[in-house]
């Protein structure tokens, strides 16, 4: 068994690379959708040897998978939104493929990933997304039955259909500020969440705004640059600190826009971070801040964390559900991890 150095050293090493533009895509033809296996390990401790620990900052540890699958396209999945049932979930990965599935638990501790397909994610024409050259989809929102996916290096957004079309639906782009199509190559869109209907603080932009946040595109005073799409258009800044970079969001029942971090450092290694910035004091012209949920560096398990997902379980608590992104890495892991939020 690796130790956390060695592994620490190993995923260092893969996610330099991963971070460095990659070379255009071939062309992927567009085929139907597939069941796949997926295996299943738990992760019985969020920090290895501490199995008895489960409160880390604000959050409560639920419980966590390692995933494997032998089909060919599982890895890579960077946006996650799980159904208000807690069970059924849609991914995509960055190389333009979805992934869904149902979280079977036991206990409200999830124990395996089961009724798994995977799919290209289809252009408006009915051709994948990838053969478009539009490979690089690293975020995912849903509101009213339909799918949006964030699309880093072209710096576009594409809805889809989801309810009545399923993972055959075709995407079509959405206009987007003419800031957005200036952000960093590969540091752009990496954060994307649709205000939803009904919150419990109803404060903040409209029910159908989409909110995103770059990876690491910046304003003048070295903040993270921000847009809100639809109801309410305009831009806003979230507060960068300790080097940490966006890596996804999502708006939880309670009114808070939570935010998923990744830093990378030789010195400090890779950690995440989840923020907590109360959706009310996101408008236009804003700069934002929020409350540090959890911090966890290599010394926990996590891997690449890219996806998050916040649904109410049925006795009225926050989970979140958070997947890594294992850069189709054999020295790194996809994950899917489970918190729940203490007090709720």
């Amino acid at each position: 068994m690796k130790t956390c150095l060695s592994r620490g050293l190993a995923f260092l090493a893969i996610l330099v690379l991963a971070l460095i533009p990659a070379a255009a895509q071939p062309p992927e033809a567009a085929d139907g959708i597939q069941r796949i296996e997926v295996r299943a390990q738990s992760i019985e401790a969020f920090e290895p040897g501490e199995a008895g620990r489960i409160r880390f900052g604000a959050l409560v540890f639920r419980g966590g998978l390692v995933l494997e699958s032998p089909y060919r396209g599982f890895g890579g999945f960077s946006g996650l939104h799980v159904d208000a049932d807690g069970e059924h979930f849609v991914a995509v990965s960055d190389r333009t493929r979805w992934l869904r599935g149902r979280i079977v638990t036991r206990n409200g501790v999830p124990t395996a990933v089961a009724d798994a397909e995977m799919a290209p994610v289809l252009g408006p024409d009915g051709q994948s997304l990838k053969s478009r050259g539009w490979y690089d989809t690293e975020a995912l929102a849903e509101y009213d039955g339909r799918l949006y996916v964030g699309i880093e290096r072209v710096n576009r957004i594409v809805r889809f259909d989801y309810q009545r079309d399923g993972l055959r639906g075709h995407g079509h782009s959405m206009p987007v500020p003419g800031a957005m199509k200036t952000l960093p190559y590969n540091q752009s869109i990496e954060c994307l969440a649709a205000v939803p209907k009904d919150l419990t603080n109803k404060d903040g932009p409209p029910a159908g705004t989409l909110i995103s946040v770059s990876e690491r595109g910046l304003d003048a005073n070295g903040n993270l640059l921000g847009f809100l799409i639809g109801p309410a258009d305009g831009a806003f800044t979230l507060k960068r600190t300790d080097d940490f970079d966006i890596s996804d969001c999502a708006i939880a029942p309670n009114g808070q826009l939570l935010v998923l971090e990744r830093r990378f450092s030789w010195t400090r290694g890779v950690a995440m971070r989840i923020r907590s910035v109360p959706l009310s004091t996101v408008r236009p012209g804003a700069l934002v801040d929020g409350t540090e949920l959890i911090f966890a560096d290599m010394g926990y398990q996590i891997d690449n964390m890219e996806g998050l997902s916040v649904h109410r379980a049925v006795d009225g608590t926050l989970v979140l559900t958070l997947i890594s992104d294992d850069n189709f890495s054999p020295l790194q892991r996809t994950l899917l991890l489970q918190f729940t939020l203490a007090g709720e």
